[in-house]
């Protein structure tokens, strides 16, 4: 066996053992189901990439979302958003956390939390912190400025 052989089966192994996993790219998927929500591959695909019992946290109510709801709620984002996309301006990660910037646009067809916007659009900034376990995200917090998207909508 050649050193470059033991050395490129050394690093085959600390790769397999996550050490250095990209959780980034495991992240993208997340935001790949936001901007298609109707698509059976980015369902599969976030569901791949969530634990199971993966929960999202939006406010320190306490409340969380199970992974069906959020896929629920997306769906129907979908169908109210046609247009919705979600793409990612920054990413940081730090060992099991990525920290995620991103920006949300996107034309609702109908009142969108009760705000009609005749056929205005939404251009918002969104926070999300995505804790992994065991190579899955495990929980998100999330911040959206859905305050900012109803003013825009309303021309305010």
């Amino acid at each position: 066996m050649t050193l470059k052989s033991i050395l490129t089966s050394a690093a085959l192994a600390v790769f397999a053992t996550g050490a250095f996993a990209d959780n980034a790219s495991t992240v993208r998927s997340f935001y790949d189901l936001l901007s298609n929500p109707g698509a059976q591959e980015e369902v599969e695909a976030f569901q791949a990439a969530t634990a199971p019992d993966w929960v999202s946290l939006g406010d320190y109510s306490g409340a969380t979302k199970s992974r069906e709801a959020f896929l629920g709620q997306v769906g129907g984002f979908g169908k109210l958003i046609p247009d919705l996309d979600w793409a990612i301006q920054d990413i940081h990660q730090d060992g099991d956390t990525v920290i995620v910037r991103s920006r949300a646009t996107g034309t609702p067809v109908a009142p969108l939390f009760g705000v009609d916007g005749q056929g205005r659009s939404f251009d918002i900034l969104t926070i999300d912190i995505h804790e992994f376990e065991d190579g899955v995200i495990a929980q998100t917090y999330h911040v959206e400025d859905w305050a900012g998207a109803l003013r825009q909508l309303s021309g305010k």
